[in-house]
């Protein structure tokens, strides 16, 4: 890959926050009603494609497709500006098939965008700027006092009380990728983007086989991590992780979705790697959706940590690491 690197290796694609996934379902009308007990607000439909937003700003964090056959459409990220798309185009390798920078037509938000496609496992990953941010929603929570044995928060006469309701999505935090030749990735990734690994996990040899990526933004507070990959037989999607309010939320979210007759994949628990209260289900096509709460916020002080794989290091309590999770 050495051939295809930049002519100023230092010069990194600036990459600013994920913006929202993208996934092809054969059954679209199942997969929009998980969404919609998923906790996303479906905004519109254009063409074979329904667009969700979250409580957040972005205009869509989750587009569903109809298809022929249920696959991973790709993830999106906010990049600085379009300078950086005109250099994605110029800069990456030819193996990754980087479009022209190009208007995005029928989604909402409008704006620019660049897709490039995974120079190992050819999945798509796409790169936009200049989308129109929406109004941010009112999720319908309060922000909670909680009395502690010794520290009384919430004044007297006054209640927690919750309608039993979907887990409001907020924003997408990160998403993840089974990738089959980890060293290759790690150096396409940490090379051509702003990518830095909060966690880097190696095997019993000491051979990295799992990161995840913050993004470097420098003194600025970012997610623990947005993009994670490990190595594996099969390139797939592993799952793309939404926020949620707060615990209650997602407990509620939780109920609502087993009420519904979904699957859990995995959850309630506390993850180490991120701090993250997580709760993964699978969707009608059996892909891998996680609500999220109290994740790690890091800046550029905070040094790589190094791990070693084991399902101990990925719950601090909670059910036990299912089969179908390490996939």
């Amino acid at each position: 890959m050495a051939a295809g690197l930049p002519s100023n290796p230092l010069k990194k694609i600036q990459l600013v926050r994920p913006a929202h996934v993208w996934y092809k379902h054969k059954d679209i009308e199942a997969a929009k009603r998980f969404a919609a007990d998923f906790g996303f607000y479906e905004t519109e439909t254009i063409g074979k494609t329904t667009f969700f937003r979250g409580y957040g700003t972005e205009p869509f964090v989750l587009a569903l497709e109809a298809s022929d056959k249920p696959e991973f459409g790709g993830a999106a990220f906010v990049v600085e500006s379009e300078e950086d798309l005109v250099y994605a185009h110029q800069s990456l390798p030819k193996e990754c098939r980087a479009t022209e920078v190009h208007e995005l037509k029928d989604v909402p938000g409008g704006g620019k965008r660049v897709t490039f496609y995974d120079p190992v496992d050819g999945f798509p990953f796409h790169l936009v700027h200049g989308q129109t941010e929406v109004e941010r929603r009112d999720p319908g929570f309060p922000v909670l006092k909680f009395n502690y044995p010794n520290e009384k928060n919430r004044e007297p006469n006054k209640f927690q009380r919750f309608e039993k309701r979907p887990a409001p999505v907020h924003k997408l935090g990160h998403f993840g990728m089974c990738v089959t030749n980890f060293a290759k990735c790690y150096e396409f990734y940490s090379t051509y983007f702003n990518f830095h690994p909060s966690e880097l996990v190696h095997n019993d040899e000491g051979v990295n086989v799992t990161v995840f990526f913050r993004l470097d933004r420098g003194k600025e507070f970012v997610d623990h991590h947005c993009f994670f990959f490990f190595e594996g037989p099969k390139m797939h999607v592993h799952h793309s992780s939404f926020e949620t309010h707060d615990f209650d939320a997602q407990v509620l979210g939780h109920d609502w979705l087993r009420h519904q007759g979904y699957t859990n994949c995995w959850g309630v628990g506390r993850h180490v790697m991120g701090s993250q209260i997580f709760d993964y289900w699978f969707d009608p096509s059996n892909f891998i959706l996680e609500h999220y709460v109290d994740g790690d916020l890091l800046d550029m002080n905070e040094p790589t940590h190094h791990n070693k794989a084991a399902p101990d290091n990925l719950h601090v309590w909670g059910p036990e690491v299912p089969p179908t999770f390490l996939q």
